[in-house]
């Protein structure tokens, strides 16, 4: 169990974990000067003979060191409110208070310090008075113990109520990936470098490799101990000291709010979406794109806040919300994090991360909200999946949920209505409900394509994604179109795609003029005549005929070897045919060898060779060329 202080500087929080524990403490000499603490304070002791070991974090109550109260607050099991009987509940009682409430802290016990100085009447007030404070919030009616860390009179009592507590804490779960926000980092003589923090998920273990800070610098851990103990793995829940180390790793390289993390949870982003929760101490609304200072983990990072739901947020309220952080950040599902205000002054409110990787786009839309409602609700990744699937038209990238709920994919439970689609880019998900209607949208858009375009054969892969106009990435939509190709929904001639029935039809005048051109195409052998000489030739528009040769083209009638050179399929057939009889043993090809058996020149040798080579019949490797058996073309009769 780890065990964390709260409350008003010089409400005698440090004395009070010295009583229980015996232990001084290693306060540093600027704080024994002023008699305050300043950093976060850290002490380990068994509450009894033979009990675990307890971590106890004292942390600052002053308001200019809440930063380090807020790095020292987070993953502890319970909080010790310990509020000063002479002074009763002062603004930093009800600022740790308000803090520990946002980060969720399961459990609190309140402590009424100082009793020796003041008499029971007094006492009994400030009871009455921190009932009061604690009425609206998680901790009503948490139990209170009057105390003199002086003379030691309830610290007995104190401490059996931290061994009930301590029987009653749940160990955390140790599946996901190993988190360790920093908290310190220093040198041992003869050991390295070691930092220390609560671990947050996962375990670690002698022999381990973590990625370490912003840049994600892999590092390996050579000892370990675990609530103070030498180990050799530890888990969630757990104070840890790593004894880490890498190549050209230095002491200044790490810093408070640096995490340590495994490999494959490692992402930073600089967008969250959370719930946001404003205090009701507030006096005034908070506005939409407000600065503030982020506190996860141990980091403290600015942003702004963009509001979701509204331009303002009223004190007490609740709303979705976007953090554009100015600086990368980790956090995962379920983080619970603190904003103050720009100036570091005062804490404004709280939340719970919803989606680590938020989108920079449609972020107020309804179907946004849908998903952050579904998120905000959940509790694991297979209840906020359906809804997650139901409102993702693009589908759901599963890495990337990997990293948000720290759950590898191998223990998910998946619908047995989701699809896992394989892209180049890596497999989605999406509902198979949603797959296949974007599967008939594709029909139903080809359809009204060859409408719209009855001349033409059909458009290519990238042509119908923007003729489709779904809100799929390429790599998604090409999948997309394999799977139809492979069912037989669409059929492709070359690169164009179409409905198996559809042929395309030329208009009379087209047909008419393809009339004229056809018997000069098909009868100039190896050296067909260019598009103005057969403009020439049939009295008709340049413009006219280069634009039917295309469309001729499309359908495969004629192949467009340079600019206004148009061979008939034949006979680019037939040249390749030739062109496999040319080829020695190792299938490398001569131009001059081939031209000779064209008996045609060697610039338009090289242009058909050029051509052979863009459709993948050859490939050039210096002044030759190799054939690449794999292309259709290589596989024409010889006779042809």
């Amino acid at each position: 169990m780890i065990v964390g202080t709260a409350g008003h500087i010089d409400h005698g929080k440090t004395a009070l974990l010295e009583a229980l524990t015996g232990q001084a403490g290693d306060r540093r000499r600027e704080e024994r000067e002023r008699g305050i603490t300043i950093d976060l304070g850290y002490r380990y002791a068994s509450l009894q003979a033979g009990a675990e070991q307890t971590g106890f974090i004292d942390v600052p109550g002053h308001e200019r060191f809440i930063h380090n109260m807020l790095a020292g607050a987070h993953g502890i099991d319970l909080v010790l409110l310990v509020v000063a009987a002479d002074d009763g509940v002062m603004p930093q009682t009800r600022e740790h208070l308000a803090i520990v409430e946002l980060l969720g802290i399961p459990r609190a016990l309140v402590v009424i310090s100082k009793c020796d100085r003041v008499e029971p009447a007094r006492v009994q007030e400030v009871q009455r008075e921190v009932r009061t404070l604690l009425a609206p919030g998680p901790y009503a009616g948490a139990a209170q113990f009057v105390v003199s860390s002086v003379s030691g009179s309830g610290i007995e009592a104190l401490r059996q109520a931290l061994l009930s507590a301590q029987r009653d804490v749940q160990r955390r779960s140790s599946a996901g990936g190993f988190r360790l926000a920093i908290d310190r980092a220093f040198s041992v003589t003869g050991a390295g470098i070691v930092v220390t923090g609560t671990a947050l998920a996962g375990h670690v273990q002698v022999g381990d490799t973590l990625l370490l800070g912003r840049a994600g610098k892999p590092v390996r851990v050579r000892g370990l101990h675990a609530q103070n103990q030498a180990a050799v793995e530890a888990w969630a829940g757990q104070r840890v000291a790593l004894n880490i180390s890498a190549e050209r790793l230095g002491i200044e390289q790490i810093h408070r709010g640096d995490w340590l993390l495994a490999e494959w949870l490692y992402a930073t982003t600089q967008r969250v979406d959370i719930e946001l929760q404003l205090l009701g101490s507030e006096t005034r609304q908070f506005e939409h794109f407000s600065s503030v200072h982020v506190h996860l983990g141990t980091q403290d990072v600015t942003a702004r806040v963009a509001l979701l739901q509204g331009e303002y947020l009223a004190p007490g309220g609740r709303m979705f919300a976007q953090l554009l952080l100015n600086a990368p950040l980790h956090a995962v599902h379920g983080d619970h994090l603190v904003l103050r205000d720009q100036r570091a002054q005062r804490t404004l409110g709280g939340g719970k991360v919803l989606d680590p990787f938020a989108p920079a786009r449609q972020r107020r839309s309804p179907a946004r909200l849908a998903q952050l409602h579904a998120l905000a609700e959940a509790e694991s990744l297979e209840q906020a999946l359906p809804a997650l699937l139901a409102q993702g038209a693009t589908g759901l990238d599963p890495q990337q949920l990997e990293r948000q709920f720290n759950r590898l994919r191998s223990s998910w439970r998946l619908p047995e209505d989701v699809s896992v689609v394989a892209t180049r880019q890596g497999a989605r998900l999406f509902a198979t409900a949603h797959w296949q209607a974007l599967k008939q949208e594709v029909l139903v858009q080809l359809a009204r394509f060859h409408t719209l375009e009855p001349d033409q054969l059909g458009p290519d892969r990238d042509r119908l994604r923007r003729f489709v106009a779904l809100p799929l990435e390429r790599p998604v939509f090409i999948s997309l179109i394999e799977e139809m190709l492979a069912a037989g929904l669409l059929a492709s001639s070359g690169p164009w795609l179409h409905l198996p029935e559809h042929q395309a039809r030329l208009s009379d005048a087209d047909m008419a003029l393809w009339a004229q051109l056809q018997p000069y195409v098909q009868a100039s052998g190896f050296d067909p005549p260019w598009v103005r000489d057969l403009a020439r030739a049939t009295h008709s528009e340049e413009a006219a005929v280069r634009l039917l040769l295309r469309k001729m083209a499309r359908l495969g009638q004629v192949h467009q070897v340079v600019r206004d050179l148009f061979y008939p399929d034949a006979t680019v057939r037939q040249m390749a045919a030739m062109l496999m009889q040319v080829a020695t043993e190792d299938l490398s090809v001569q131009v001059v060898r081939f031209r000779d058996v064209l008996g045609i020149g060697r610039k338009r040798s090289i242009q058909i060779l050029e051509y052979f080579d863009r459709v993948g019949l050859t490939r050039r490797l210096g002044d030759q060329r190799r054939i690449r058996q794999d292309n259709a073309l290589a596989h024409v009769p010889r006779d042809v």
